[in-house]
């Protein structure tokens, strides 16, 4: 590993930034910011390789984007202050609420985002100061630059925003539905860290970076979802603060390889919801179908086929086989079923 500073290059709003960034923090890794504005994305995109983010750059010259796959590696580079538990149960866990939190929760992020008008002109202004201005949201602009970004939520909804909701099954339309189901997964994490700091314990994991992700970049920042938390507004702020600040010199994961109770009704949520649209999503992919249909208990939508989640689920696979995952108290909670099955697309 060569010794020095890391380049952490993304957007303040977007939640796969925020997850690495906090993995980043709490890990106590040297690295620095870069926006990626139009001054600098032609140069970032023809290195990199893809015009996603967020992108790591490593002292050795490499630049990663997979944030799946540079949780990983931050673990193992770092691994005096670890991401990733030994135990089976613990380990398997860790790869499958990431999963969860990834791919369920852009949903809510999308929606909330975008099908709003007060929030699509709060965040666009705060995207232009990112992406047009090359400035932190935070900083302090002039008159000419505000001009400069007036309306800029327009462009992103027009240029992103509102295929990304359809890709999503998450459109205007999906409002009571959306929100029903972000106050379900939203109860259950306040339930548990009414008893734990983070979710295998008083120590964070891979998977407390993917949860802090949309909540640092989404639901604890834009206006429309802020008001949706409601009174557990504190106890997530409280929880995003605790990963940010870094890990603590006593901090561990629960003894013996166990997993909290109160994780149990996440894993059956995560069964009962994403994991019934990851397979609808895999199986209208493997039938050449481009969008499929879902109703999973709050009306029925329609959503784009990814064959990405098929290529997730394998890699969770792979990492429950390594870890033996599925023969622990995790496989028998169900929730590792999913990602057992045969590979479903060729």
């Amino acid at each position: 590993m060569y010794r020095g500073r890391y380049t952490l290059i993304g957007q303040e709003l977007s939640m796969f930034t925020r997850k690495l960034e906090s993995q980043l923090r709490y890990q106590g890794i040297p690295f620095e910011w870069q926006l990626k504005s139009r001054n600098n994305e032609a140069g970032i995109n023809g290195r990199a390789g893809t015009h996603f983010i967020p992108i790591l750059v490593t002292p050795d010259g490499w630049m990663i984007n997979d944030t799946i796959s540079v949780g990983p590696m931050l673990h193992a580079r770092f691994n005096d202050v670890p991401a990733l538990p030994e135990g089976p149960a613990q380990r398997g866990a860790c790869f499958v609420l990431e999963d969860f939190f990834n791919h369920w929760y852009p949903r809510h992020a999308l929606h909330s985002r975008w099908c709003y008008p007060r929030n699509l002109e709060i965040t666009g202004e705060r995207f232009g100061m990112n992406i047009v201005l090359g400035k932190f949201i935070d900083a302090v602009i002039t008159d000419e630059e505000r001009d400069q970004i007036d309306s800029f939520g327009q462009v992103m909804f027009s240029q992103f925003g509102s295929a990304a909701c359809e890709v999503q099954g998450a459109g205007p339309e999906q409002s009571k539905a959306i929100r029903a189901d972000f106050n379900r997964v939203l109860e259950l994490l306040v339930d548990h860290f009414k008893s734990h700091d983070f979710l295998l314990g008083n120590r964070a994991c891979l998977a407390d970076f993917a949860l802090v992700g949309p909540f640092k970049a989404h639901f604890l920042l834009d206006p429309e979802p802020l008001d949706w938390l409601g009174g557990h507004k504190s106890a997530m702020e409280a929880y995003v603060n605790r990963v940010y600040a870094g890990v603590k010199p006593d901090a561990t994961w629960l003894n013996n390889d166990a997993l909290p109770d109160t994780l149990y009704p996440l894993f059956d949520y995560s069964r009962d919801h994403y994991q019934v649209f990851a397979f609808e999503s895999i199986s209208a992919s493997a039938r050449g179908e481009k969008t499929f249909s879902l109703d999973l208990g709050d009306g029925p939508f329609v959503a784009r086929s990814m064959r990405r989640l098929e290529k997730v689920r394998l890699h969770v696979q792979d990492e429950l086989l390594r870890a033996e995952s599925n023969k622990s108290v995790l496989g028998e909670s169900g929730v590792t079923d999913f990602y057992m099955a045969e590979p479903m697309l060729v």
